[in-house]
């Protein structure tokens, strides 16, 4: 059984559609690309799973659970980690300060965030608003694990960021796939990094599942059809 089932899910912004019909599953473990241009649904739906956006139809389950009866806070205590667009650190309180507002028992604290980015114990009493856009990044994942969840959704965690750090970024979250049973939902617009992380693709055009598949599978027809500018 899937921890994540999405079937037919529709969603609304006030009066206007922005998901017909999105089918999606993660398993235990699975890393899901999750796939599309811009403006296609992706975030929407990352916002309709986190309950930050009402599903108006469909079939939306987490765990077992249907995560449709559900407000947000209950929704993220099941076990969904999110890694917002937009990295949304809350700017006013240090690194340990925000690392510390999201902890929940488990192997994820304070000291395993710091083994994966070794960069926020030297920052930890540093306000995040001072961080670069790099560390803040860092940072939001880092906060997303602290709930220990068992769903990690990366929204976009290597956008407008340099190079480098977008390397590390990538070498994070294959650790993540390597070295623990943590289901990642990703979004990002790599398809290279994608291939390497990445177990199955599941692509959306207009707010519909166009094309679910694994990576290899991904050929360049289907990316020029539904990737391409």
């Amino acid at each position: 059984m899937s921890l994540l089932h999405l079937s037919e899910v529709s969603a609304f912004y006030g009066p206007s559609q922005a998901l017909f019909r999105v089918d999606l599953d993660v398993a235990e473990g699975e890393v899901v690309a999750l796939m599309g241009r811009n403006g296609m649904g992706k975030t929407t739906t990352v916002k309709t799973i986190c309950r930050m956006l009402p599903a108006a139809g469909g079939d939306l389950r987490f765990a077992g659970q249907d995560l449709r009866k559900l407000p947000s806070h209950r929704a993220a205590r099941l076990g969904l980690g999110l890694v917002p667009e937009g990295r949304r650190c809350f700017p006013n309180l240090t690194v340990a300060e925000n690392l510390a507002a999201a902890a929940r028992p488990g192997p994820w604290d304070a000291a395993a965030v710091a083994r994966l980015f070794p960069v926020l114990a030297d920052r930890r009493d540093q306000m995040a608003a001072s961080l670069s856009g790099g560390e803040q990044q860092m940072l939001a994942i880092g906060r997303a694990l602290m709930t220990n969840p068992r769903l990690l959704l990366l929204d976009e965690a290597t956008e407008g960021l340099a190079p480098l750090v977008r390397a590390e970024i990538w070498e994070a979250v294959a650790a993540l796939k390597r070295d623990t049973g943590l289901a990642i939902l990703v979004i990002d617009k790599s398809l290279r990094e994608l291939s390497r992380i990445a177990d199955r693709a599941v692509i959306l055009q207009r707010g519909e599942t166009v094309w679910t598949g694994a990576m290899p599978d991904l050929s360049p027809h289907i990316t020029d059809r539904y990737l391409g500018v």
